[in-house]
């Protein structure tokens, strides 16, 4: 092939394999930016804005490039580009439940929807919803049920507030493995059970006014002996099958004597009758 043809042939696969990386790249950032778009779409439309903050800012008619990064409580990585890094709606009389539509903000690294009226359970796999997040703040709303133990999987957490909310059951100790974590709080809530072990130093302050924590920094939790387990366990067993066997002589009991009052009944002069004629039969052989 002459030289100059092989040069040119290399030349245009060159273009082409640009030209197709360009597309796909582009065909990315497009797919982010609307996915974004669709984000914020979600979570106006599912909360109840009686102060209008929302309704007032977050107008979706305008289509130009970073639109979305104007609006209220909303950060973007650029302020041409409409991707979302943070979300702040603190302090905005917001009412609903976790927004679902959060994990179309596919790098959002904080969300803040403190002091709102946020009810209902946080979604199990809140962790696949937000996995880039670095400070999660859901504090001062009502919020109830128990705390993801999956929220570990959210490895880039700095901070995380749970503080002023209506949680129960135990903090999970899987939060412990968040080696990146500064501050955690989780105080006035409805928590019990042993709390996590942090690899930083969190004060007692952090587990404030709930019914039942203990472990670590608070007081120790009151755990039955093994040895007393041992003894419960096997008291318990031998407890057990006592009682069987009672119930079952009982029954034996009840059975028996019912057979017998069977027999009487069928009976009544019993066998009187049998030994008459026995007495017989004994008096003629004499």
């Amino acid at each position: 092939m002459n030289p100059k043809n092989m040069v040119l042939s290399s030349r245009v696969v060159e273009s082409l394999a640009f030209i197709l990386l360009w597309l796909v790249l582009h065909s990315s950032f497009c797919h982010g930016v609307q996915s974004d778009i669709d984000c914020l779409k979600s979570i106006k439309d599912s909360l109840e804005d009686q102060f209008n903050y929302l309704n007032s800012s977050w107008n979706f008619n305008n289509n130009t490039e970073g639109f979305i990064c104007k609006f209220t409580g909303v950060e973007c990585w650029h302020p041409d580009e409409s991707k979302v890094l943070n979300i702040k709606l603190a302090d905005m009389g917001l009412k609903g439940q976790f927004p679902i539509g959060i994990q179309n903000c596919t790098s959002l690294t904080g969300l803040d929807l403190s002091n709102n009226k946020f009810y209902g359970s946080i979604p199990e796999n809140i962790s696949r919803m937000i996995p880039f997040v670095t400070t999660l703040d859901l504090s001062s709303n009502n919020f109830s049920g128990s705390i993801p133990k999956l929220l570990s999987n959210c490895t880039y957490l700095n901070v995380l507030k749970l503080d002023h909310n209506r949680f129960t059951g135990q903090i999970p100790l899987e939060l412990g493995q968040l080696s990146r974590i500064k501050e955690f709080s989780a105080a006035n809530n409805l928590l019990t059970g042993q709390v996590p072990k942090f690899q930083f130093a969190i004060t007692a302050q952090s587990y404030a006014n709930n019914p039942g924590l203990c472990g670590e920094i608070l007081d120790p939790c009151e755990e039955t002996p093994k040895k007393n387990r041992t003894v419960i366990i096997v008291a318990s067993a031998v407890g057990g099958v006592t009682f069987a066997a009672l119930a079952v002589g009982v029954a034996l009991a009840f059975f028996f004597r019912r057979v017998a009052v069977r027999k009487k009944e069928d009976d009544p002069e019993g066998n009187k009758w049998a030994r008459s004629l026995k007495g017989t039969k004994a008096i003629k052989a004499s």
